[in-house]
């Protein structure tokens, strides 16, 4: 009978050894996670053959290892040649990047998992920067985007990104600038570097449920930094292969022309030399959220009753006010054109007010006012054109 190493790895990368266990203490381990009011569930992974990892979700990620396994690496030496023999030299530097060449590197805000080190340059630089989408076909909310970071990281499968829609929390393992971990080659083609940038985002989910029902980004300030950190980097807010295909389902082409040549939004089942079907049918529109910006109400300044604060507030005591809101967004407003010193600016459409607005008439509203009609009382066609200029509406 197979003995097992056991040990749980913690949120915070620690690992706490808890000895040898015998099979059945596994198999007992695998039954309680398949039970339906447990929140665990199991990962068994290809690269780990008899390997166990059972997500909580505390955060903890209970191990089981054979006795026998081969030394387990969290992360594999990253010394292959790039595709071309390049190296970083071959690279320019920042500064004779492009503009729009460079971006966000860390996410601020993100929970950092691992120590950051994940993969290396990439080996198409020169070619458009993308996004590629997974699920991780596991439960979401709780801390299971800390076990599921750490089952990642023991399996060497780091995308740069992990992502919980339900708490919208944002892990990140390493910087956006270097490959992640969570793509197949495509024969010598190593589709994790292909690119200016590569970023991967792993999303607690199913694809058989697309992780965006029910979910508004627009309420989701975790996604949206996502979003701008991927445009930052020039990523174009579509999908070139087209939207994520159902799962399950046929799936899709996997074209190597569009992947290689396109920059945008792909998903794990676009990518060829892969043969994963997910994230599943997520919505396009809602993953490309872009937040709507609407411009506040002008402030609207009656024509009539600016005519009517000058004709009282002129001959009445000082300070004496009329329609002191509207007056004080023309006077604001005359302020700013040099026409009128600032501590009259007091809502009170008085002598200087008038003579400032009179000025106004004469040399700034089009040369059409002279003599007499340059009166400073306010008319419809001068108060228009200073409120285009100023940013309010005049009205009748």
């Amino acid at each position: 009978m197979t003995s097992f190493h056991a040990a749980i790895v913690h949120p915070d990368q620690s690992v706490t050894y808890c000895g040898q266990v015998d099979q059945a203490h596994v198999d007992e381990a695998r039954a309680i996670a398949q039970l339906d009011d447990t929140p665990r569930f199991t990962r068994e992974p290809a690269s780990r053959p008899g390997s166990l990892f059972v997500l909580r979700e505390d955060g903890d990620l209970d191990w089981y290892e054979p006795l026998d396994a081969e030394p387990f690496l969290v992360h594999a030496p990253d010394n292959e040649p790039r595709i071309g023999s390049l190296t970083a030299d071959d690279l320019p530097d920042a500064d004779e990047l492009p503009r729009g060449a460079t971006g966000t590197v860390w996410i601020s805000g993100a929970l950092r998992l691992g120590d950051g080190s994940i993969g290396g340059p990439m080996d198409t630089p020169g070619n458009p920067p993308r996004v590629v989408h997974h699920s991780t076909e596991s439960p979401a909310g709780g801390k299971y985007l800390e076990s599921v970071g750490s089952y990642l990281i023991r399996v060497a499968a780091e995308p740069q990104l992990i992502y919980c829609p339900v708490t919208d929390r944002v892990g990140q393992f390493g910087p956006l600038n270097q490959s992640g971990r969570a793509l197949r080659n495509d024969g010598s083609r190593r589709t994790n570097r292909e690119g200016r940038v590569c970023i991967q985002i792993e999303v607690l989910g199913y694809a058989k449920n697309p992780w965006t029902n029910g979910w508004d980004p627009a309420k989701k300030p975790g996604w949206q930094k996502i979003l701008a950190a991927a445009r930052s980097w020039g990523v174009p807010d579509t999908f070139p292969a087209g939207p994520p295909a159902k799962y399950p389902g046929p799936g899709k082409s996997r074209s190597r022309t569009v992947w290689q040549s396109k920059g945008g939004h792909f998903s794990h089942g676009d990518v060829p030399g892969n043969n994963h079907g997910d994230p599943g049918a997520i919505s396009t529109t809602k993953v490309l959220y872009k937040a709507t910006t609407t411009s506040p109400p002008k402030a609207k300044v009656s024509v009539a009753h600016l005519a009517a604060a000058a004709r009282k507030d002129v001959p009445a005591p000082d300070g004496h006010t009329t329609y002191p809101a509207e007056v004080r967004i023309v006077e604001n407003a005359l302020v700013a054109e040099g026409l009128l010193a600032r501590q009259y600016a007091d809502g009170s459409f008085g002598s200087k007010s008038v003579a400032a607005y009179a000025a106004w008439q004469r040399s700034k509203a089009g040369g059409s006012y002279t003599g007499d009609a340059a009166d400073g009382i306010p008319g419809l066609s001068s108060l228009q054109r200073l409120a285009a200029r100023h940013g309010f509406t005049a009205t009748t």
